[in-house]
């Protein structure tokens, strides 16, 4: 009898352990995904900004038609991505062709001095910089997700629940170099 008490006791510790890794590991999972969408909700922002800073530029600049062309296709690319890699890649892709547009646009005094232009360019860096604070909490809960998979002895539920790492949103080589502007 006293045996059957202690497997009794033994059995709903060990039970008890298993479902709180299990709660944890799924709140933090959550907890990533959420902050994937704040940042994916932000970056669709931006791109609906995108048709009509293009627009402004255009009627300003007629032979920087390349730049123009990549911006689009760079904010095509986004809105099509599927996968979170997919969005981060296309992200970065869609930051660099912006910053050379702004960089391209301090080559035209008329267009810096348009109240509709600023009043975009304002926005976009407002969203800028929520995508940015965004990012950061993103990666500070992936770095919690991916700490509780990896530590002793939750590594061991979530090996056996199938819970994986995730990726860091992390800057693109393309995205640590300088805009270079060439006329």
């Amino acid at each position: 009898m006293t045996f059957l008490i202690v497997l009794l006791v033994i059995l709903l510790l060990v039970g008890s352990f298993v479902v709180s890794n299990y709660n944890s590991l799924v709140v933090l999972r959550n907890k990533v995904r959420d902050q994937f969408s704040q940042i994916d909700v932000q970056l669709k922002m931006r791109a609906d900004m995108i048709p009509n800073l293009v627009e402004i530029v255009k009627g300003y600049e007629k032979h920087e038609k390349g730049t123009l062309e990549a911006v689009i296709k760079a904010r095509n690319t986004y809105l099509s991505a599927g996968s979170p890699d997919e969005k981060m890649k296309s992200s970065g892709e869609l930051t660099q062709a912006i910053n050379k547009l702004f960089a391209l646009a301090e080559n035209y005094p008329d267009l810096k001095a348009n109240e509709n232009f600023l009043k975009l360019q304002a926005s976009l860096e407002e969203v800028e910089d929520k995508i940015r604070h965004a990012r950061q909490f993103y990666n500070d809960a992936v770095l919690m997700y991916n700490n509780k998979i990896e530590v002793f002895p939750s590594n061991f539920i979530a090996s056996i629940f199938h819970f994986t790492k995730e990726s860091f949103f992390e800057a693109t080589e393309d995205e640590k170099k300088n805009v270079e502007i060439k006329f």
